[in-house]
């Protein structure tokens, strides 16, 4: 049986392996995963379709193929295992002949040099981050400075680019001379141990990120005799090349910050009559749902309410227009062990009351650290919440997550002396559950009162809305 690249989401055209949990010979069961596929949006893996044994492995570790593309072969139990052969991964019924040979110097059309990392540009619409025109995902033969011809996918060029390397100086070793994901990295650390400088290409700048990682620790101090130790990698430091997931939280990170005009508001939110029934209705929640009722649920929900009231809000930027979205889609940001963070979306919260909302929060968090995400479940999203909570932190200031125009951090909720005003107007002191919302916001969308009453109303539901209602 083939085993294809499949269809992840209806905008995914493409995808890169980067993980194989099998190796070829050793038995799958159906439903067991079986590779690991990254996208530009998400990493997923994938489970084997049948039961048996991985007889043929197709597409190596940090190859782009189409989907469709036949990535593998799975045998009943005791089949042969194929020898390792040169074949191009082909898609399913591409006319390919078996004995076509694999590109040459010769025969092979060169493609432009490899170029330098694009500088982050304006947003040009809703669907900037969510609809990106398909890249060419055929492996491609690339043209170095030195003239060869040498057969790399996208993922890879990227790679050779970001280290500023000479493709033509490294050595391929995956399937007929493919130079893969492995070798840019190792060529990157033997450049940064101190390796002869024919690994730069010619003339080609060094990017900045990737500089600590390509000086060599012999490195001169600077003219003015300061030391440069903090930016050159020293006797017993270990130089950790950026993964998929991580590279991509980056570079949209950075891309953000360059776009948006960043402006952060926050607000001291009392929880005290949100935890008083989380204590009532707890623990018969978490027995009904098999999960614990945390504050962020409650945030959810009460966000649902007051974004109809303030549309500029759940906006994109584009030009100089704005975008307001008739439909409410919540982007939930989830960390992903440290490496890197995704944000599946909650589709068309208003109007979802608290419960669903929590099971909604639940199973795309939990989908998300396992890697069963699909594409278009981080695609599309309106509005993005980041939790913090859990950690205790007392002000998040985020990033927005393009191309929207506003996120809210929640943070953790702590037990603090208050004010507190009786129905006769007498103050006194009471402990209660105390937290912050702090909204990053973008100024070219709206200004300083309208987020500000927007915090505000969020604020005033959180404290007076009758939550007990909704879990009784």
């Amino acid at each position: 049986m083939d085993v294809t690249m499949p269809q992840l989401g209806e905008t995914v055209t493409e995808g890169t392996i980067t993980k194989w949990f099998k190796a070829v010979g050793e038995s799958v069961a159906v439903d067991e995963p079986l590779f690991e596929v990254s996208t530009d949006k998400v990493d997923s893996e994938v489970p084997a379709p049948q039961a048996g044994v991985l007889t043929q492995i197709l597409v190596p570790e940090g190859e782009t193929v189409v989907v469709g593309t036949v990535l593998a072969t799975l045998g009943e139990p005791g089949s042969a295992v194929a020898t390792p052969t040169t074949d191009v991964a082909r898609p399913v019924d591409a006319e390919v002949s078996p004995s076509a040979p694999m590109p040459t110097a010769e025969t092979a059309r060169a493609v432009p040099p490899i170029p330098q990392p694009p500088v982050p540009q304006a947003p040009v619409g809703p669907s900037h981050d969510q609809a990106t025109a398909p890249v060419v995902s055929q492996t491609t033969v690339v043209t170095s400075s030195s003239s060869a011809a040498i057969v790399a996918s996208p993922l890879v060029r990227r790679l050779v680019s970001e280290y500023g390397l000479d493709v033509g100086s490294i050595t391929g070793t995956g399937l007929g001379g493919r130079v893969t994901r492995e070798d840019v990295l190792a060529a990157a650390r033997m450049r940064g141990s101190g390796a002869p400088d024919a690994l730069v290409a010619p003339g080609a700048p060094v990017p900045a990120a990737s500089a600590p990682q390509l000086l060599s620790p012999s490195a001169p101090a600077s003219a003015s005799g300061a030391s440069v130790a903090a930016s050159v990698p020293a006797s017993g430091d270990v130089i950790v090349p950026f993964e998929n997931i991580r590279r991509r939280t980056a570079e949209h990170m950075v891309r953000s910050k360059a776009t948006s005009a960043h402006v952060y508001t926050s607000v001291e939110v009392d929880f005290e009559r949100i935890e008083r029934v989380r204590r009532t209705y707890g623990a018969q929640f978490k027995a009904d749902e098999g999960f614990s009722l945390t504050y962020l649920p409650f945030v959810a929900r009460a966000l649902s309410d007051v974004l109809r009231d303030y549309p500029h809000v759940n906006a994109s930027v584009d030009g100089d227009a704005l975008i307001v979205h008739r439909e409410m889609h919540l982007g939930i940001a989830v960390d992903l062990d440290f490496d890197g963070l995704v944000a599946p979306v909650i589709r068309n919260v208003d109007g979802k009351r608290l419960r669903l909302i929590a099971r909604e929060v639940r199973d795309l968090a939990s989908r998300a650290k396992t890697k069963q995400l699909r594409p278009d479940e981080v695609m599309g999203g309106t509005f993005t919440i980041t939790n913090m909570g859990p950690f205790g932190t007392l002000m998040t200031l985020p990033i927005i997550n393009q191309p929207q125009v506003a996120i809210l951090a929640t943070d953790g909720v702590h037990k603090k002396p208050v004010v507190v005003t009786d129905r006769d107007g007498e103050d006194s002191i009471a402990i209660h559950h105390v937290g912050v919302l702090a909204l990053a916001w973008d100024h070219r969308a709206f200004d300083g009162a309208y987020a500000a009453s927007f915090l505000s109303d969020v604020k005033d539901v959180l404290e007076r809305h009758d939550w007990e209602s909704e879990l009784a």
